[in-house]
């Protein structure tokens, strides 16, 4: 192709792109301002920059077709509180069921969310919500006790004890988090080390899973110093880190 010939390809190529800013450009402007053109036509993730606007990718816990939510819940702290659900309203928060003579997980498992308590320390809209499944012997005091011990100092974070048959529903109807009474164990009872993850809503949510659906649960008991534990399973603490970052950002409605 000849030098000239180039020239009035790219002069041809300049007149479009003025003609269709000269025509296009205005009207694109009017949609705008309109408000016609929907969030979901840009591919980014970051159209607005107004945090009202933003929504986080993780994903809803759905149980027939509806986001599924907290369920109401009131119970004594270890300062002698009554704490519900409404408590915890306008916050993110994660929930852990544990008790105090638990010989095994659970010293792992608050030791990783005091560390979690340490990282949004800045942020008064963080909290964690601990049910003890032994609430005969986890009385206030007790609760007081331990708190003082794992270093917790977050005003959200409330160890609670109440009706045992309560909190057992709560785990396992409300939360889908194992917890129940098996003499044959250590210290008498066996539960999940999972944390679940609730957004300031009020509703359960998590990242997908490699199969796109949601993860539901995060791996309480390795640490991130850890990495792996002896089964070759993966701590999952940082991944909560960052999913709590994202949901901070989200609104409270």
């Amino acid at each position: 192709m000849s030098t000239k010939k180039t020239n009035y390809s790219y002069i041809g190529i300049a007149l479009t792109l003025l003609v269709f800013g000269i025509i296009f450009i205005p009207r694109i402007v009017d949609r705008i301002k309109g408000e016609d053109i929907s969030r979901t036509e840009s591919r980014s993730e970051d159209v607005s920059k107004n945090a009202d606007d933003y929504v986080s990718d993780l994903m809803f816990l759905e149980i027939n077709g509806t986001p599924k939510k907290v369920p109401q819940f009131s119970f004594v702290n270890q300062d002698g509180k009554t704490i519900t659900n409404k408590d915890y309203e306008g916050k993110v928060y994660v929930v852990e069921f544990f008790f105090t003579t638990c010989p095994t997980i659970c010293p792992r498992m608050n030791r990783n969310l005091v560390q979690i308590q340490n990282t949004f320390s800045d942020f008064e809209d963080f909290g964690v919500a601990s049910f003890t499944i032994n609430p005969e012997y986890d009385t206030q005091e007790v609760l007081k006790t331990y708190a003082e011990t794992y270093g917790i100092t977050n005003p959200n974070w409330h160890l609670m004890t109440g009706d045992q048959e309560a909190i057992y529903a709560l785990a396992n109807v409300g939360f889908n988090i194992y917890a129940g009474e098996n003499p044959e164990v250590d210290g008498g009872f066996e539960h999940s080390g999972n944390f679940a993850l609730i957004d300031k809503n009020g509703f359960m949510r998590s990242r997908k899973d490699n199969f796109g659906n949601p993860k539901i649960f995060y791996k309480g008991i390795i640490s991130e110093e850890e990495k792996v534990d002896d089964d070759g399973e993966t701590e999952e603490i940082s991944m909560l880190k960052q999913d709590i970052a994202k949901l901070l950002k989200e609104k409270y409605q």
